[in-house]
């Protein structure tokens, strides 16, 4: 295999001698490499989403505009991330991955410029819309760049990977935006997405082959898009996935718009204490995803029953926040439980992914951009509804996610049916 002295580069050669997938030729050092920069590509729309959530009272008041305003420039991004999947995923199943890859991403480095340069809320909106939509291609084309390369509990493994990334993206992404804005306004932060985005593109163009050669774009039975989305939306198990993911998502994003207003205006957080918060819980998300690998990997636990014991305990935990945020408990009331939500999600990530698309290699774009369209477009359109009902406490807050968790439990046992559920493959 082809390597230089710093960094392995793989070439489509190195992939043609496989085993059972074709990642199984790859060295632990390419891997890694794959590791790093899909990780990379995943981390792109949660940071478009997250990074300038500190900046949101300070928006408000450059703008003149109220909370509920700027918490719709937030739906705008993740509706645009969603239908940007909807879109880059099948395209990728016929074309072949790194060409919407790159198309996309450049739409979010022009779309970025444009936000930094946005003279009121309307435009501000508009290019939030457009950078969502060119973020799309990161998430949904990493996920089925891993899942046309491996299978088995090596696909669990990589998928978990990614799950950190995508986990703890939305969780840093503020933390580092509370830092940006010690040193610049809300603008530099769309100058620092852009460069992020340009980043990637070049890394894109670097290091990454094609991991869909032209023989399999077109699999009998899985040629049109109707025949791709037939299979997944007949699939039981992964519509049920899909689904808890969705909702999981949902109560994620409900804390995440809510928030900075809760922490900064409720309890009178600084934005660098609110990053500091948002860095403790990615703890939380690095515990949750890692133990959740490791469970399914190595003692074979199924996903299904990982999802079983998320979706209890986000349950749990939300009608927890809300009680004692009733019984005045005050800050820590909300934080200790909070964590413990945010742990649980950490869990779900990768038990979702997994379960959503170790059936479905030979439609793996398609499938990954559904479960990110539903993650994304699901939480854009009911998070908001934490701002409708207002941020003077944690309790509307709490009780988004804690309808989501519900919901959750439910498609766990009536749609996923986790006793069902075929085991993974070695």
């Amino acid at each position: 295999m082809s390597q230089t002295n710093s960094i392995p580069v793989i070439l489509p050669g190195d992939l043609k001698d496989h085993r059972r997938h074709p990642g199984d030729a790859l060295t632990a050092r390419q891997r890694l490499v794959y590791v790093l920069v899909l990780g990379t590509l995943t981390a792109l729309g949660p940071f478009t989403i997250d990074l300038y959530l500190p900046a949101f009272p300070s928006l408000e008041d450059d703008l003149g505009v109220g909370a509920a305003a700027i918490q719709l420039t937030l739906t705008g991004t993740t509706i645009g991330f969603g239908l940007g999947q909807l879109l880059v995923g099948p395209w990728s199943d016929r074309v072949g991955r790194r060409l919407p890859l790159i198309l996309a991403t450049s739409v979010h480095i022009l779309a970025s410029i444009g936000a930094a340069l946005a003279p009121d809320i309307t435009w501000l909106a508009v290019f939030r819309v457009l950078q969502g939509f060119g973020a799309a291609a990161g998430g949904v084309v990493a996920m089925a760049m891993v899942r046309d390369l491996f299978g088995g509990k090596r696909l669990v493994t990589m998928l978990s990977r990614l799950a950190l990334v995508n986990g703890l993206a939305p969780i840093l992404a503020p933390v580092i935006g509370s830092q940006l804005l010690l040193v610049m306004d809300w603008r530099g932060i769309f100058w620092v997405l852009a460069g992020y985005a340009a980043i990637v593109v070049v890394a894109v163009l670097s290091l990454i082959i094609e991991t869909l050669p032209p023989s399999q774009r077109r699999l009998p039975g899985h040629g049109t898009m109707r025949a791709r989305y037939r299979a997944l939306l007949t699939d039981r198990v992964y519509v049920g996935a899909a689904l808890v993911g969705a909702m999981s998502f949902t109560g994620l994003f409900s804390y995440l718009s809510s928030s900075s207003f809760l922490f900064q205006e409720v309890y009178g957080f600084t934005p660098q204490q609110y990053g500091l918060l948002f860095g403790i819980n990615s703890v939380g998300v690095v515990l949750g995803v890692q133990t959740s690998s490791r469970l399914m990997a190595r003692l074979s636990v199924g996903p299904q029953w990982v999802l079983v014991g998320v979706t209890s305990v986000q349950l749990a935990m939300a009608v927890t926040i809300i009680s004692l945020d009733q019984a005045g408990a005050g800050l820590w009331g909300t934080l200790i439980p909070l964590w413990f939500y945010i742990t649980a999600c950490g869990f779900g990530f990768p038990a979702v992914q997994v379960l959503a698309l170790a059936h479905h290699g030979k439609e793996a774009g398609t499938a990954a951009s559904l479960l990110g369209a539903l993650n994304f477009g699901l939480a854009g359109l009911i998070s908001p509804v934490v701002g409708l009902l207002g941020v003077a406490s944690a309790t509307p807050m709490a009780l988004v996610m804690g309808c989501a968790a519900a919901i959750g439990v439910f498609v766990v046992w009536a749609v996923v049916r986790p006793r069902s559920v075929p085991p993974l493959e070695d």
